[in-house]
């Protein structure tokens, strides 16, 4: 499981949610970084969400596997709401309470008009357990997005929801994440693995 290339808003911090926002110039060389590593990765299918960025982000590792790319809407980052777009300063200062609720508990507070978190890790889960059903016993490449996979960990791990921005607080750009599937169990096997060989992204 890998998270997207950056992009623009990434690179500002701001809150992208489903807004569809493309790669950056350095997103696309980490998409690349990503296709030579999937050349070599054994790879028994590829998919993303169907927004750009994971798109974009994938595509370098469908063309370097011969693999044809699968999208799946349910991998979707969570919605942000009136968030979208937004740093966290904006934030705090256009609806302030609200903001300080969310820091304090992100699921149960999420922000306003934003995808209950809860839902969001029912309909990506629903979605990876039909992926690894249909490729059992294959490794297959996941590229998504950094609040959702978090949460969705947490989910798996018996970590609570509210605590994914304290125990993960953060998910490099194509950062490798993996986990086995098998007999119902899920392990965890490596988090957060740099593929991209930038200096800078490994602070």
């Amino acid at each position: 499981m890998v998270r997207h290339g950056e992009t623009v808003w990434h690179a500002e911090n701001r809150y992208t949610g489903t807004t569809d926002v493309p790669l950056t110039d350095r997103g696309r060389d980490q998409a690349r970084s990503l296709g030579a590593w999937a050349a070599g990765a054994g790879l028994a299918a590829v998919w993303s969400s169907d927004l750009t960025r994971a798109v974009e982000t994938l595509a370098p590792a469908a063309a370097s596997t011969a693999l044809p790319p699968f999208r799946d809407d349910r991998l979707r980052e969570v919605a942000f709401g009136d968030g979208e777009g937004l740093t966290g300063a904006e934030m705090r200062e256009r609806f302030p309470d609200r903001y300080a609720a969310f820091e304090k508990d992100p699921v149960g507070d999420h922000l306003p008009g934003g995808e209950d978190p809860v839902a969001a890790v029912a309909r990506a889960s629903a979605c990876l357990d039909e992926i690894a059903a249909a490729h059992e016993g294959g490794r297959v490449l996941v590229v998504w997005h950094s609040t959702l996979m978090r949460l969705v960990l947490c989910d798996w791990l018996g970590i609570p929801l509210s605590e994914y921005r304290r125990r993960l607080p953060m998910v490099r750009n194509v950062g490798l994440t993996e986990v086995r599937v098998a007999g119902g169990r899920r392990s965890l096997l490596q988090f957060n693995t740099p593929v991209w060989t930038d200096e800078e992204d490994h602070r």
